[in-house]
């Protein structure tokens, strides 16, 4: 069973963006293994992600920027469910949380990372989530979902495509 999941979509950009400064920095989207749990630490995230590593159905992905790889800025939990991909948990680095966060972008930036991991996988952009119910509207407005039923939420591919477009087709 997947997570509510509870993070702000605080601006779709078209990486991620210095909140200060509006430098914006080139990302890539990288697999963690299991086996490479330690460039996690417990102190820098809410979430149990060595746990979440072994769980044998998910994978785990980390956002960094292409010029400082070795930087954590995001990670996401994803499950390929057959027909469509599964957004099981998604966080921010903790310097990229409050109003003093660093930088801007991070969580669409993973969306759309998972989007187009459905669409690689043949799925159409599809990806479904449990949404906490005080962030519905949000996401509706800023990532296009819409509710299947209840808090289950469900990215298509139309709204697929246009995160795609703004992360991943420079």
């Amino acid at each position: 069973m997947a997570n509510h999941i509870d993070i702000e979509i605080d601006k779709l950009t078209n990486s991620i963006e210095n909140r200060i400064s509006g430098e914006v920095f080139d990302t890539e989207v990288v697999k963690i293994e299991p086996s490479q749990s330690k460039l996690i630490k417990k102190k820098d995230w809410g979430f149990d992600w060595k746990k979440e590593l072994k769980e044998p159905a998910r994978n785990v992905f980390k956002l960094s920027t292409v010029a400082n790889p070795s930087i954590i800025q995001g990670l996401i939990s994803l499950e390929d469910n057959r027909d469509h991909i599964l957004l099981h948990l998604i966080e921010n680095a903790q310097f990229n949380k409050g109003k003093k966060k660093l930088y801007v972008g991070v969580p669409a930036n993973l969306v759309a990372y998972a989007c187009k991991n459905s669409f690689d996988r043949g799925y159409e952009g599809y990806v479904s989530f449990i949404a906490k119910s005080k962030l519905i509207e949000h996401y509706k407005e800023t990532l296009r979902a819409e509710i299947l039923y209840g808090n289950y939420m469900r990215i298509d591919t139309v709204s697929a495509r246009y995160l795609i477009d703004r992360y991943f087709n420079k």
